[in-house]
């Protein structure tokens, strides 16, 4: 499969549009450019899907991942790279490992943080806490209260990242676990609304931390027909959020959808599949006085193996 690029801007950036890997000559002496990678619903897959004629055969690898983060990160002074959860069950490696490996490699490719989907509670709380350890990168969850359980102080609600002056805000939200997960894999865990959490921690962040960008990293899905809190209905009932990077739903984008709210904010919503396949990318760029947003270039890059030519 040929490397392919979905180069799209939003409003905020309708003038400056660019293709990845070309400056933008004319603007960068005056921009910042913050550089988010992100993964979703990895599901164990450490090697490639085996090339044998199914679809997506071939593809992803996390070695290969690391690769490609590790060439963009040469290009590209600051670089933040997120996961939406389910970082386990899917392959044997889980099974044999329970989780060890999948963390340790994440922490090889220095992940700044991820959230929990509802398969990292697949070996119970108790799996869970053993496997931490194995993770050089912190885990955010807002709505998810384990003060009852031994997971308790184990999680930060979000995390705030600084990068040449500009703050950005990453808060995680979780997938209501009953009726999901046996009760005895998350026991006494509780599950607090989404769109609740989400508005405080815009408050928060927007407000008390100064933050310039807000990211949620959230496990809820793209979107359901039900009346089932998705990341579009969370994009359209909270203003405030720039980015959700969601998972839970496999959901393959081309681009990211745009919600357009009353006072003119956007909130992109974006996910890019499942099993590594896929490695999100979104450049935002920010003014370097202000540190407002100025320009938005998002990518889809497949994990595939490089197109040589002779």
């Amino acid at each position: 499969m040929k490397r392919r690029d979905f180069l799209r801007t939003t409003a905020v950036g309708a003038a400056g549009i660019s293709l990845l890997g070309v400056p933008f000559s004319a603007v960068a002496a005056q921009s910042i450019t913050l550089t988010i990678l992100h993964t979703n619903d990895q599901h164990s897959r450490i090697d490639p899907i085996p090339d044998d004629g199914r679809k997506h055969g071939g593809m992803g690898g996390m070695a290969r991942r690391k690769t490609l983060i590790e060439q963009i990160r040469k290009e590209e002074p600051n670089v933040l790279l997120l996961d939406s959860g389910d970082i386990w069950q899917g392959t044997p490696y889980f099974n044999f490992f329970g989780g060890e490996l999948e963390y340790k490699l994440m922490s090889e490719m220095k992940y700044d943080a991820a959230t929990l989907g509802n398969h990292d509670f697949d070996n119970g709380l108790v799996g869970l806490e053993k496997m931490l350890p194995h993770a050089a990168f912190p885990f955010v969850s807002a709505n998810y209260d384990f003060s009852k359980t031994i997971l308790e102080n184990r999680f930060e609600p979000y995390k705030i990242f600084e990068k040449q002056g500009v703050r950005i805000g990453v808060f995680g939200l979780g997938i209501e676990l009953d009726g999901l997960v046996s009760k005895s894999m998350y026991g006494e865990t509780v599950y607090n609304d989404p769109v609740a959490v989400a508005r405080e921690m815009v408050q928060e962040l927007r407000d008390k931390q100064k933050c310039n960008l807000i990211v949620c990293l959230s496990h809820l899905g793209y979107k359901y027909s039900s009346d089932k809190i998705d990341d579009m209905k969370l994009a359209q009932q909270v203003d405030g959020i720039d980015l959700i990077l969601g998972g839970h739903t496999h959901t393959f984008l081309d681009e990211p959808t745009v919600v357009q709210h009353s006072n003119g904010h956007e909130t992109l919503v974006n996910q890019v599949g499942w099993s590594g396949i896929f490695l999100g990318r979104i450049d935002f760029s920010f003014n370097k006085s202000s540190k407002k947003k100025t320009d938005v270039r998002t990518a889809v890059l497949p994990v595939n193996t490089p197109v040589t030519t002779s």
